[in-house]
């Protein structure tokens, strides 16, 4: 027996040997690329802008070769590296097949707001449009979520995300209900600071932005002034050296949070327009204090947006520190600019979106109202303008994203803005006057909502720039017609 157990030992041993050989040879079979090769990869999504081939071709070097030997997370980094996909997630279809599922960014960040902003309901907004008060708590939670630094780069606690995906957000705030009163309440943290972060110094962006991206401060944008109007040129707010710094006088009005704000983003005339070759250079661009032992605010009742203060803001005396100036003396016309396409494209995204939730409204009450026996949504003389409603928001729409892509890849994108601002705001009003008239009586009163649409979205056919210069600047800048006034 002690023979014989040594041997059961050796021979058991060699058996083990051999299945552990037998499957190194199996395992090193299947991982040969020209074994098991993978011969189709699937996709599972909805392609609305993600495009199908970029995905394809994206993909095409990791998910080829061995079936086996796949690294499927590389498969996946290389298909969340493509524009507009948020997750993938990809697994092995025997025989020889990949399948990735995807869901959209898009569709991943309005998923996400909307679920945020139906914890803000109708009956919250209605209550701001009565009493009137900035909307601390849908601000808050919009910054704990981190939803302020969508377009801000990520070394300052921002998303890195584009004006496109900000545009997304903001048109899904306007449509929860929210209208302006909710777009406004975040909409500066998010377009205001873009001349900070193409202009600023790197000392100025990682003084600023992470404080904005937090919502730890509030800001105002002090550019329009009583007496220039639309002509950003005539713009009379005079900063004037003194030895490390600026003494700031002037005056701004339409100044939206001013009541509020902790900050400000200042253009003054640092140089005196009679000794400029051109009328747009000698102002400066200015992120500063507000400092209310030298800034007076009054507040300006108006037609809608209660929770969100407008305000004639006189300013005397204002010191402001070098360092608070934005790029370099008198080029401050410049910078702004990179802030007013971003601007418009978010106000068209807004309107469209107040616009949407109206027409969502009047489509509802359409086929729940029973007059003369038959919901009302049967007769044609409702459907129709409510259809052509929907097409018109539709093809505002488009253009207000073909802006927002146009930005982002660094194109010129001004008359895109500007006629998406123009249509999209248009449209909405169209859309929230025919929600009215389709509620009838209702519609006028307050509980249903229809009518604080129609009285906020008539700001955005007003601001930030008039329908008259939009129509200008397309006939001059496309067109090639002569400059009119």
């Amino acid at each position: 027996m002690s023979v014989d157990h040594p041997f059961k030992t050796v021979v058991l041993s060699l058996v083990l040997l051999g299945l552990m050989l037998l499957a190194i040879a199996g395992l090193d079979y299947l991982l040969r690329a020209d074994t098991f090769p993978v011969r189709n990869v699937s996709f599972e999504g909805e392609f609305k802008h993600v495009n199908q081939r970029q995905l394809a071709e994206a993909v095409t070097d990791r998910a080829s070769g061995n079936f086996f030997a796949l690294d499927l997370s590389a498969v996946q980094r290389a298909a969340e590296a493509v524009p507009w996909v948020h997750r993938a997630m990809v697994r092995r279809r025997w025989p020889d097949g990949l399948h990735i599922q995807f869901t959209e960014q898009q569709l991943a960040i309005k998923d996400s707001v909307g679920k945020l902003c139906a914890q803000f309901d109708g009956k919250y907004w209605l209550k701001k449009d009565k009493e009137g008060g900035f909307p601390e708590d849908f601000y808050r939670a919009m910054a704990d979520a981190g939803w302020l630094g969508i377009a801000m780069p990520e070394e300052y606690g921002g998303a890195g995300l584009g004006i496109a995906e900000a545009a997304i957000m903001m048109q899904t705030v306007a449509e929860s209900g929210a209208a302006l009163q909710g777009a406004s309440a975040i909409h500066l943290n998010v377009f205001g600071p873009n001349p900070i972060v193409v202009f600023g110094t790197d000392e100025q962006k990682r003084r600023i932005l992470p404080d904005i991206i937090a919502g730890k401060v509030k800001g105002c944008f002090a550019v329009t002034e009583p007496d220039a109007g639309l002509n950003t040129t005539a713009l009379e707010t005079k900063a004037e050296r003194d030895g490390n710094g600026y003494i700031v006088h002037g005056k701004k009005t339409f100044t939206t949070t001013a009541s509020v704000a902790d900050k400000m983003l200042l253009i003054a005339r640092t140089t005196p327009k009679d000794k400029c070759k051109r009328a747009t250079d000698g102002l400066s661009l200015f992120y500063t204090d507000f400092d209310r032992s030298k800034i007076e605010v009054t507040e300006i009742e108006k037609m809608g947006r209660k929770a969100i203060d407008t305000n004639q803001v006189f300013i005397d005396g204002l010191k402001v520190p070098l360092e608070d100036r934005i790029g370099e003396e008198g080029k401050g016309f410049h910078y702004l600019l990179h802030g007013l396409n971003p601007e418009r494209i978010l106000i068209a995204a807004e309107a469209i979106g107040i616009g949407k939730c109206a027409l969502a409204k009047a489509t509802q009450y359409a086929k729940e109202r029973i007059v003369f026996g038959r919901p009302i949504g049967k007769n044609q003389a409702i459907q129709h303008p409510l259809a052509e409603s929907w097409m018109q928001l539709e093809a505002a729409n488009l253009l207000a994203f073909k802006a927002a892509w146009l930005y982002d890849n660094g194109h010129e994108c001004g008359a895109e803005a500007n006629s998406a601002k123009y249509l999209g705001a248009r449209w909405a009003y169209e859309a929230c006057e025919r929600a009215i008239l389709t509620h009838g009586g209702y519609g006028y009163a307050k509980e249903f909502h229809v009518e604080r649409f129609l009285r906020e979205v008539m700001i955005a056919r007003i601001a930030p720039v008039s329908e008259q210069l939009i129509l200008c600047y397309v006939a001059e800048r496309v067109l090639g017609l002569p400059k009119s006034y």
